[in-house]
């Protein structure tokens, strides 16, 4: 930590600062906040998503014993993912991500050929597997999210705890030196004054005596 100089200059410099980081703390204060509403609303989102996605595993899981070597191959490549793109939006500094293309690479196949739940069973799965990147996008933006929450706590704490009491502090001991030099001057001066007196007197009785 620099040395404080105790001194009318860095007093105003102090004050200014003082003044500047009280201005800017409610800012950082606020951004807290909303980031945490967000972590929460993204946590009950990726909680609603994985109810969807249990609920939905559940149901494919019922196709399981259907399956047999023949179709397993025709389903697999049926429920394949072509594209996928994730598009990233700019917020209060922060990179968040969201899902903006999910496409199934096409596959035909005979409805007179397969069992009558195989084209149930690809709709179902599609659904799991869009649920399953749905929860990843969200767990990144959650990550996001966090992290910028980590940072601007650390700023507020910092603001907080550090640099706003130091300020105060500096500010308190340039006060009290520069008061107790302005004593130490009224001081001096009066002493000064007295010394005039009495030498002025000192003269005058000389004078009187001559």
């Amino acid at each position: 930590m620099a040395k404080v100089k105790l001194t009318k200059m860095e007093l105003r410099q102090q004050q200014i600062r003082l003044t500047q980081l009280q201005k800017y703390l409610p800012t950082l204060q606020l951004k807290k906040a909303l980031l945490q509403a967000e972590v929460l609303e993204v946590q009950h989102e990726l909680e609603r998503i994985f109810s969807h996605f249990t609920t939905k595993k559940e149901e494919i899981d019922k196709y399981a014993i259907l399956f047999s070597g023949s179709n397993l191959g025709d389903f697999f490549s049926a429920v394949e993912i072509n594209v996928l793109e994730k598009k990233y939006e700019n917020i209060a500094g922060i990179e968040i991500p969201s899902l903006e293309k999910l496409e199934f690479k096409e596959f035909s196949y005979s409805l007179f050929d397969t069992p009558v739940w195989f084209d149930a069973a690809i709709t179902d799965t599609k659904a799991l597997k869009r649920l399953r990147e749905e929860i990843l996008v969200a767990m990144e933006k959650k990550r996001a999210i966090e992290k910028e929450l980590r940072e601007v706590s650390i700023r507020v704490n910092l603001f907080e705890k550090i640099m706003i009491p130091r300020a105060k502090e500096n500010i308190k001991r340039i006060k009290i030196f520069l008061g107790d030099q302005q004593l130490a001057a009224v001081a001096q001066a009066k002493v000064s004054k007295n010394k005039i007196l009495l030498r002025a007197k000192k003269q005058v009785q000389e004078e009187e005596v001559l």
